[in-house]
């Protein structure tokens, strides 16, 4: 039976007054630095995200994914006007913005200078989980073990000496990610002493090692006149570099330090 006219109204009346489902918006996720651009890039692309102005630079490993997204500096003022449901950083932020992010409810995840590679999958979880996002947490993880299992050496495989030199003259022994990494390929690391120290160029042109390892040197601006780039380095590491590192894989604690390890997988 067709409605009479006043009653299809009064129909049409309570639709329109009916409250539609509400529309959720996507996450919205502030990266406070370039290591922690990575991870959101990552882990949630299809949030909102606000990346750091560092987040195209040459030596961001993600550096092609971060097109299109906007970039905030890591100010309350940008963080008041964005309103982030979730900050990541690693070494961004001062403790005055990450204490008024806390307090208006901002879950803020920290990256921490992982030392070794459990140290990595600890940071891969962290974030993922802080994302909601554990299976492509899970996935990095697992394509991160796949490159070390692909440039472990073999059981009983010699393991070659080498010294990992930075184009500023540093190196990194016991207790470093670069440590880890160099173990992971099958180096052993003539560096002994813990944590980060200098080289001197005269050290190496009394006793130069026989394998080197090289991070840095695709920054042809950076460090130019840093001890790594004196001609008489040059020189001993000509015919005796195991690999060149590029700075991508060396300025954050993350996954893709396996492809470090790939790079300079050792070979007797």
């Amino acid at each position: 039976m067709t409605p009479r006219p006043r009653s299809l109204l009064l129909c049409l009346v309570l639709v329109g007054l009916t409250p539609l489902p509400a529309q959720a918006r996507p996450l919205r996720v502030m990266a406070l630095d370039q290591c922690a651009d990575q991870y959101v890039l990552a882990l949630a692309p299809d949030a909102e995200l606000a990346l750091s102005p560092r987040a195209d630079d040459p030596d961001a490993w993600l550096r092609r994914e971060a097109a299109g997204h906007r970039r905030l500096r890591p100010t309350l003022e940008a963080a008041v006007g964005f309103k982030p449901d979730v900050v990541l950083r690693y070494w961004g932020g001062e403790p005055r913005l990450l204490a008024a992010l806390e307090q208006r409810g901002t879950k803020v995840i920290t990256i921490a200078d992982a030392t070794d590679f459990d140290g990595v999958r600890a940071n891969i979880r962290a974030a993922a989980q802080g994302l909601g996002q554990a299976e492509r947490g899970a996935r990095l993880e697992r394509t991160m073990q796949a490159k070390l299992d692909r440039a472990a050496p073999p059981a009983g495989s010699p393991t070659p000496g080498a010294l990992y030199l930075t184009s500023g003259g540093y190196t990194s022994g016991p207790g470093t990610l670069m440590d880890a990494m160099m173990r992971a390929a099958g180096f052993r690391n003539l560096t002994t002493a813990p944590g980060f120290g200098a080289v001197s160029v005269e050290q190496i042109a009394l006793q130069p090692p026989l394998r080197f390892v090289l991070g840095f040197f695709d920054q042809l601006r950076a460090d130019w006149r840093g001890a790594g780039r004196h001609p008489v380095v040059r020189r001993a590491a000509k015919g005796r570099t195991a690999a060149k590192l590029p700075a991508a894989v060396l300025t954050c604690p993350a996954w893709f330090a396996a492809n470090g390890v790939e790079m300079m997988k050792a070979r007797p």
